[in-house]
């Protein structure tokens, strides 16, 4: 395994240095045209070097650094989001100038394999040999792979100036046959993977308080990622969510980035003393008309190495979840790893709710389902799966992580109404 890790990460790195270095060409060709004089174009040249380092370096400390801020400075307007558009952008525009060449050459290949068999022919009647590509087409083929290639920088602006901004309330209504009739009609809104940072600063995580408590759900629960890397952020993310009402109260679950950033029992701690309940490997009642709805929630969980440590892996998942439910009324499970539905629905638990995936964040899924970097850890990217009575929601979230992009995964509020299962 840690040989297989070993080579997936230098595959990672030349795609990256070789994607850099295309695209530091094409910036020389293009230069070329439109600038005549040699040494305006070394002089720019070097600048730019000199900049994309610096850029370099400078994020490479800040995401080892502490100071998160969580409002958008002119520092990250004008340093961070540029430069990661910039990433991503020539990351995505290499991979679709990778698979216009690839076709071009087995093209090639093939006509001069057609060739080479046609030649081997004696000509006859309906058998015409095959013609060598034409300098015109070869000409087409890489302008067309060139505008590809640029196109990932123009979705990726949009991504970041709009597609992490365009929020979906999301309303769900979810048959559950152990139900009981007082709660009928119960409304539960989930809010996950807050992500608080300079792309997700307290004030917007404010309007999306104040569009929650609009809904007026009886319930709200949270499921986890509050924050990313830094601890310094829990006080901001439980002030800001500290706005949320609920007549039934607010509960929710801890994600993998709290226990990466060792805020678990302090984030937990300020929770509760803003009447927010955070339930670790716990259970709650929740009371309407003298019936019982049993909510039961857990920390992050993983089968499986997941970096960059080995905490919170553990040898099967929601060990020791059978005692926390109960026979007599809905169980609803508050995960923020999706994985751990298949578990729940061997234990009979009704309904899961999950965030973890951001729903691919970064997503070509209307395209076709594998084009999701979300389908590299779970089944279960986005929206309302089913196993038998067992129902699993997997919540968008409305942060980011990684780049301040959203593409083919919007942002999401989700609203639930409960209903009995006739």
């Amino acid at each position: 395994m840690e040989i297989q890790r070993l080579l997936v990460s230098l595959a990672l790195i030349f795609f990256f240095l070789a994607s850099q270095l295309y695209w530091f060409r094409r910036l020389a060709e293009w230069g070329a045209k439109l600038i005549p004089s040699r040494e305006i174009r070394r002089g720019l040249a070097g600048a730019g070097a000199i900049v994309y380092i610096f850029l370099f370096a400078y994020m490479v400390a800040w995401t080892r650094n502490g100071g998160t801020p969580t409002r958008l400075t002119i520092k990250t307007a004008l340093l961070d989001a540029p430069f990661q558009w910039w990433l991503l952008g020539s990351l995505l525009g290499f991979g679709l100038f990778l698979l216009f060449w690839a076709g071009d050459r087995l093209v090639r290949a093939l006509g001069w394999a057609s060739s080479r068999i046609a030649a081997r022919i004696r000509p006859g009647p309906g058998i015409e040999p095959v013609d060598p590509p034409s300098p015109d087409r070869r000409r087409f083929m890489e302008r067309t792979a060139m505008v590809a290639s640029a196109a990932p920088f123009v979705i990726c602006g949009y991504g970041l100036f709009y597609g992490r901004l365009n929020l979906e309330i999301t309303n769900r209504r979810i048959k559950l046959a152990r139900l009981p009739k007082a709660l009928h009609g119960f409304r539960i809104a989930q809010l996950s993977d807050i992500h608080i940072g300079p792309f997700m600063p307290a004030e917007e995580v404010r309007k999306y308080v104040n569009i929650t408590n609009e809904l007026r759900p009886d319930l709200v629960v949270l499921t986890g990622d509050f924050v990313t890397w830094d601890a310094d952020t829990q006080v901001p993310v439980v002030d800001a969510l500290a706005g949320l009402t609920a007549p039934h109260g607010l509960y929710g679950c801890l994600g993998n980035h709290e226990m990466w950033s060792d805020v678990e029992d302090s984030i937990t701690g300020l929770f509760r003393q803003r009447s927010v309940k955070i339930l670790r490997n716990e259970s709650a009642i929740v009371q309407k008309g003298g019936e019982t709805l049993n909510l039961i929630g857990v920390d992050f969980q993983s089968v499986r190495r997941f970096v960059p440590s080995n905490v919170g892996m553990v040898r099967a998942y929601l060990s020791g979840v059978e005692r926390l439910t109960r026979p007599d009324t809905a169980n609803i499970l508050l995960s923020h790893n999706p994985n751990t539905f298949d578990r729940a629905a061997e234990l009979g638990i009704d309904l899961s709710l999950a965030g973890h995936t951001h729903g691919g964040q970064v997503t070509l899924e209307y395209i076709h389902p594998a084009l999701s970097p979300s389908r590299l850890i779970t089944d279960y990217v986005d929206g309302l799966f089913q196993k038998g009575s067992s129902q699993l929601y997997v919540n968008r979230g409305i942060g980011t992580i990684g780049f301040p992009i959203r593409l083919g995964a919007r942002p999401e509020i989700t609203v639930f109404e409960l209903v009995r299962e006739t």
